[in-house]
């Protein structure tokens, strides 16, 4: 490497000759060469990004990726509004509420995304529409004091008719969003006190930018890796039948000692499953919600009946609430002794594997969406109830001191109410085949 030499004069000024000139020099040569010996060098790598990626291997969490790509997607395309000046030239400051739209409707599922999206382009086209023509009506009246009247009465109008609209539940459940966007529009434009003419000329540009976002949010929410409500319903639906057969298996377990005693965790496990069924209404519902808004897609047509499936989802919920009603028996401190609990291990035995067996049955079918034959599977369940019923009859629980008949009565009670439950559920699989255009085979 060069070198750099300065001649640096004395102090007094006087000259000196070349060799007893003072040098100072710089040189990269001891740097290179400590960068070598070390072998450091500036490098970069996407392999930690590809090991973030790897670890995230769940379903869901591939979702929320594909989820927040989508979102950066569509507000990048919708800037461009804002960034190529012929387009800007075009819709001027009104492409802000295309950004707004896109932040606003773009939701995780596809379907809770069209469902805002309609709900706002209907409620700001009836909000303005409305809106325009009570201000026409307003300047047609004259004077100040008659022009605020007007606006004020039918201000009161239309926003206590939406805002009692918002709270009937079948509005609110679909239409709750379009009812509070009308409400803003209708007051905003009503309000605003400009003539008639401007109103419009403003309500059509902003109605074309938020068709704008409208479009950028519907397209790359249901044509580019899209996220539907209804898979996620049907799967949720079908594995909890999974989930409450593995919980009465466990508690019956547990119960007659047949996990060994390193296995602590199990009671914890059934219990949480069977809380994760019990406080899953409102996913249900939020989710056949979104589901009724999205197109034909897959194996879900158009009017698919999602509403039995809450039903199914309720009986469920019901299901879950007597097991958990069940462990907690099992876990009384006051328990028949050792001898009289083997004595009723086998029927209670017989009846959670039938049990079992028939909810994971009706799990599959509804996964596999095949036709259940409930006439196969009731009368079993109904022999099985039969059995239990004789069990409790006053005659054998009079031979059983009270306390511990008083628990034995309990639990065979609560294993009846869940046969009876399982015999609904067998019949809601198989009414939703016929509607659901379940496959015979």
């Amino acid at each position: 490497m060069g070198s750099a030499v300065i001649d640096i004069p004395d102090g007094e000024g006087v000259g000196v000759t070349l060799k007893e000139k003072k040098k100072f020099q710089f040189s990269l040569q001891p740097i290179i060469s400590y960068l070598r010996e070390n072998n450091k060098k500036i490098q970069f790598s996407l392999s930690p990004i590809a090991s973030y990626l790897r670890e995230k291997k769940t379903k869901h969490d591939m979702r929320r990726i594909i989820h927040s790509t989508k979102v950066g997607v569509a507000l990048v395309l919708v800037s461009l509004l804002f960034l190529l000046d012929p387009i800007y030239v075009q819709v001027g400051d009104n492409a802000m509420w295309a950004i707004m739209t896109v932040v606003v409707i773009f939701e995780f599922y596809a379907g809770a995304t069209l469902s805002k999206g309609l709900n706002r382009g209907m409620g700001t086209i009836l909000g303005g529409g409305l809106g325009c023509l009570a201000a026409a009506l307003a300047q047609e009246v004259g004077g100040k004091i008659g022009h605020a009247i007007v606006v004020g009465i039918f201000v009161f109008i239309f926003a206590a008719a939406a805002t009692y609209a918002r709270l009937v539940p079948r509005i609110k459940k679909r239409y709750d969003y379009g009812a509070l966007i009308f409400i803003l529009t209708f007051n905003l434009v009503v309000v605003s006190g400009v003539r008639a003419v401007k109103v419009l000329q403003i309500a059509r540009e902003r109605l074309l930018t938020i068709g704008m976002g409208f479009a950028i949010c519907i397209f790359i929410s249901l044509l580019i890796f899209p996220i539907w409500a209804s898979d996620e319903l049907h799967d949720s639906i079908a594995s909890k039948f999974e989930d409450l057969a593995r919980s009465i298996e466990g508690c019956m377990e547990e119960y007659f000692g047949i996990v060994n005693e390193k296995e602590s965790q199990p009671s914890a496990k059934n219990s949480s499953s069977c809380k994760s069924v019990l406080y899953s209404k409102s996913k249900d519902e939020s989710l056949a919600n979104f589901a009724k808004w999205e197109p034909w897609h897959g194996k879900f047509g158009l009017y698919y009946p999602w509403g039995r499936y809450l039903q199914m989802g309720e009986h469920l919920r019901e299901l879950a609430a007597t097991i958990i009603s069940m462990e907690g028996c099992l876990q009384s401190p006051r328990q028949p002794s050792t001898t009289l609990r083997h004595l009723f291990k086998e029927p209670c035995e017989a009846v959670v594997s039938l049990l079992a067996i028939t909810l994971r049955e009706l799990g599959e079918s509804i996964l596999k969406m095949r036709v259940c034959h409930a006439e196969k599977i009731v009368p079993k369940l109904k022999s099985k109830r039969l059995e239990l019923s004789l069990i409790i009859s006053p005659s054998k629980l009079a031979t059983i001191e009270n306390g511990e008949a008083y628990t034995i009565a309990t639990l065979m009670f609560l294993l009846i109410e869940m046969v009876k439950k399982v015999e609904e559920l067998a019949k809601e699989v198989e009414e939703l085949g016929e509607p659901a255009g379940f496959s015979t085979h």
